[in-house]
């Protein structure tokens, strides 16, 4: 048993210190208790009669207990007789000071029995301190009469308790759960009695409903047959509402000593239970893995199909809310799922180092359910998961794509279409037929600023058509409404064309005929034409739809635009000049007496309509401004998110992979216990756990950058991606190491070995683990056993490599090593002793009955056996015998159950 020191409070000043588990908070003496008359008597009486029991054996008695130890020479004969060795030689004086002497010799003896005192001298036992005194006399029970009950791997109170229920178990009105209550019926001493010695108590003939009567009859035969002092009144148990604890245990420790040497046969049961015990635990976590495994893989199945569908959306919203569903998936859904796989590796490792320990054949799961198996079906997973997420982002730049070129492509369509509008009924007409000289030449003139406006169109219908064939290019869902208005702007362009060159040469047939010409008029027309369609192109220019993704991408257009604005001064004096030949044309109208018609006959286009396009190009220019001063903001926060997100993953990253190392470096660690190995691995996984909100907020920001259409980042290298399966491993190798400790811990506690020898063994492998990655090649592994004193051969180190590498990787870990060298050091059950077991419950028959395993054993593992065990087949064995000699081999795996 593990020394661990706890302390006992007895009231405000009485303290004790013990080096043994078994006094815990729960025997601490409550001050308030001390005061409970009833209590104090109980214990008075109790631990008066108990100090007699031992006493008389050297021919005295006490009295008063307060009174009696207070010379100290009883007590210091009572702890000579209850341990059997001699303490110093008393005082024989009767002054207070040798009465002191011999108390401190008590307390002396007492405390090198690994018993601390504190906060108490012997001046409170010779002034007769009814609480130090009892506190003293307890303290003395535990240590020499409770202390060193053992069973079942629990001991002292613990085990006292389970040997309580264990021996009371079969009897009907008993159910023993503590020290007080449990026994006020007298029913639990009763059947203690009769489970050892059936002939003197009836217990049949025993009522729940008369205590006195039972705890009087079990008094009187213990006092009278099994040499067990009454130390308790039948009346002060029934009428208090909570018996004294210490007085029941005191008086309960004595049936244990007494029956002590009839315990050979509980202890082969015991040893059967818990063989049994270990197999039904075994089975039931196979069927768990079996459950949990077919329940992950199914659910791998079942998922892999929904991620391998590439059916493309033909809308941005459609396909965001993909890329929704795909989140969801990943926060919602996947999470549970790392967690079970997780899980299944541990209960996996947790079963096989079971199975080893207690020498059963190795775990092999169902066909395809092996870890491994789970593994690649797990990698598959996240390999199809990551193409589903990069074809998602693909299909939803390509979207955003086509949504902008169709709207480019309807306003494009829409200016063409609005300037066509008429012109191919204008360039039908025959009106030179009728015409004037001077009409015919305006008309000539007209004709040909129309060709220049024509000729200034041709980028606008070849930029149509452009944008039409990368929308086809892109798979856009309406390509056939496109290719159809792309066609007809085509066709009507051509027909433009030939219709505009018959009209010239029908004009320039006239104009032979016609040779005055206003040149004035002219001049004004050659002049707005080309401005005009300046300014169509840049009021087409100004009103641009544009996308960008980036702050350089917009200082772009931004530095375009200024350059546009430069030109403005340029073309404003162009503008005057224009409107100046305008005004020369009225000045010599009016000069001449000239009456105009008000109508210039080259063009249709008026100094008022180029004044007002002027005003409207004048006004769209701060209209542009604003929107490329509101782009400018939106990439400023894109690229505040893009610097957030960096500055983030910069530091989560490498705290993500120091962690790894960390714990790595714990996991190798010699200098502390695996106690505090696993102590530390808990706290590093509890930072762990606390640090998921700084994974959460980062969720944050990536999400935020990917509503926003931010795909990429330049300020680091860390993705969501990386991040993501760096925080998987994070927690998968935290969760390893801690399971590979408790492997350890179950493996030095199953097979008894020491600190010390697990830190030589750990600082062997640490030596000879060359390449520090927890392994050691076959190399290493034989210059290590050497090192240890192992004289190998080839075939002997075959052997052994055959243990520690079963599956023949080339390598061995640092478990495989601990459970050789356990092996090697320690003692575990095996077949043969179970089979002895079973020979003492048999009463050294060769076949056992179904009527003993119920005797002897517990309900649950008595049918365990009986439902397992083979017929025995024998002429001298009763109906119904059973052969525990192959049950017990196949719980080795040595034979076929």
């Amino acid at each position: 048993m593990t020394a661990v020191e706890t302390h006992i409070t007895y009231s405000n000043s009485y303290t004790i210190t013990h080096e043994d588990a078994y006094m815990t908070q729960e025997e601490d003496w409550d001050r308030d208790l001390l005061l409970d008359p009833a209590w104090e008597k109980q214990q008075r009486k109790t631990f008066t009669a108990w100090c007699n029991s031992h006493l008389r054996k050297a021919g005295t008695q006490i009295e008063n207990i307060e009174e009696d130890f207070r010379n100290g020479l009883k007590l210091m004969l009572l702890l000579e007789v209850i341990s059997g060795e001699r303490l110093p030689k008393p005082d024989k004086g009767k002054m207070r000071f040798h009465k002191i002497a011999n108390v401190n010799k008590a307390l002396d003896f007492i405390c090198s029995k690994g018993v601390k005192l504190v906060s108490i001298g012997a001046e409170e036992i010779v002034d007769g301190n009814v609480k130090m005194t009892l506190g003293m006399i307890w303290t003395i029970i535990l240590r020499f009469a409770i202390q060193d009950i053992s069973v079942e791997e629990t001991s002292a109170k613990e085990g006292l308790l389970l040997w309580c229920q264990r021996k009371t178990a079969p009897y009907r009105n008993v159910n023993v759960q503590n020290f007080h209550i449990s026994w006020k019926d007298g029913l639990a001493l009763c059947a203690l009695i009769h489970r050892h010695r059936p002939d003197l108590i009836d217990y049949s003939k025993l009522r729940k409903d008369d205590p006195i009567g039972n705890l009087n009859t079990a008094f009187e035969v213990a006092e009278k047959f099994l040499d067990i002092p009454k130390m308790l009144d039948a009346e002060d148990i029934v009428n208090t509402p909570k018996p004294d604890e210490k007085a029941i245990m005191t008086y309960v420790s004595c049936f244990y000593h007494a029956f002590a040497g009839a315990e050979q046969a509980e202890t082969a049961a015991n040893r059967i239970c818990k063989v049994l015990a270990v197999n039904q635990e075994n089975e039931k976590l196979m069927e768990e893995y079996e459950k949990l495994a077919s329940e992950l893989l199914e659910w791998i199945r079942r998922t892999i199909p929904w991620l391998e569908n590439r059916a493309a959306e033909q809308t941005m919203r459609a396909m965001q809310q993909k890329l929704e569903d795909f989140r969801d998936y990943r926060r919602i859904h996947k999470p549970p799922r790392v967690q079970e796989k997780c899980q299944l590796e541990i209960n996996f490792n947790t079963l096989q180092t079971k199975l080893r320990l207690s020498n059963r054949p190795a775990f092999m799961p169902s066909e395809g359910k092996m870890v491994s198996d789970i593994a690649n079906a797990w990698k598959g997973l996240e390999q199809v998961e990551k193409g589903y997420e990069e074809w998602l982002l693909t299909e939803i730049r390509r979207l955003e794509r086509l949504d902008h070129l169709a709207e480019k492509f309807k306003q494009k369509c829409s200016m063409h279409e609005s300037w066509t509008g008429g012109k191919e009924d204008l360039l039908s007409q025959k009106d030179y037929e009728s015409a004037s000289l001077m009409e015919i030449r305006a008309l000539m003139r007209k004709h040909e600023a129309f060709e220049s406006d024509l000729a200034a169109h041709q980028d606008r219908v070849e930029q149509i058509a452009a944008i039409a064939q990368e929308l086809n290019e892109l798979d856009y869902h309406d390509a056939a409404t496109v290719n159809a208005r792309c066609q007809g702007i085509c066709d009507q362009w051509d027909n433009l064309g030939t219709l505009t060159q018959k009209r010239r040469d029908s004009l320039e047939r006239v104009e032979k005929l016609w040779e005055t010409i206003d040149q004035l008029y002219l001049e004004f027309a050659k002049r707005a034409a080309p401005f005009n369609n300046w300014m169509d192109g840049a009021m087409e220019d100004l009103q641009d739809m544009f996308i960008v993704h980036s702050i350089e991408e917009i200082q772009s257009l931004i530095t375009a635009h200024d350059q546009f604005k430069a030109t403005l001064p340029e073309a404003d004096k162009e503008r005057m000049a224009t409107m100046g030949i305008h005004s020369e044309i009225l000045k010599i109208a009016q000069t001449y007496g000239i009456k105009l018609s008000g109508i210039n006959p080259y063009t249709n286009l008026s100094p008022q309509d180029i004044s007002n396009k002027w005003d409207a190009v004048k006004h769209l220019v701060p209209l542009r401004d604003q929107m490329l001063q509101e782009e400018v903001a939106r990439q400023q926060a894109n690229e505040r998110l893009r610097r957030q997100f960096a500055a983030q993953a910069n530091i989560i990253g490498p705290w993500i992979q120091t962690k790894m190392e960390e714990i790595s470096h714990v996991s190798v660690d010699i200098a502390g216990s695996l106690e505090e190995q696993m102590n530390s691995l808990k706290q590093y996984e509890q930072n762990i756990i606390n640090y998921k909100s700084n994974i959460d907020k980062l969720e944050g920001d990536h999400q935020l950058s990917q509503e926003s259409l931010i795909f990429d980042n330049k300020h680091t290298n860390y993705t969501m991606e990386h991040i993501r399966v760096g925080w998987e491993q994070l927690l998968t190798t935290i969760a390893r190491t801690i399971n590979e400790v408790e492997n350890q811990i179950l493996t030095r506690d199953a097979k008894g070995i020491s600190q010390e020898q697990l830190n030589e063994f750990r600082a062997s492998f640490n030596h000879f683990d060359r390449k520090r990655n927890g392994m050691m090649d076959p190399d290493d592994f034989r210059a290590c056993l050497i090192s240890m004193g192992y004289d190998l051969g080839e075939v002997e180190f075959a052997r052994i490599m055959t243990l520690v590498d079963p599956n023949n990787t080339g390598v061995v870990t640092f478990q495989a090593f601990i459970d050789f060298m356990t092996r090697e050091t320690a003692e575990t059950d095996t077949a043969e002793q179970v089979m002895a077991s079973f020979k003492i419950l048999a009463s050294d028959k060769s076949y056992i009955t179904v009527e003993e395993l119920r005797r002897e054993l517990p309900p649950e593992q008595a049918e365990y056996c009986i439902s397992r065990m083979t017929r025995y087949i024998g002429s001298d064995s009763p109906p119904g015998a059973l052969d525990y000699i192959s049950f017990s081999s196949a719980l080795y795996g040595e034979s076929d159950l």
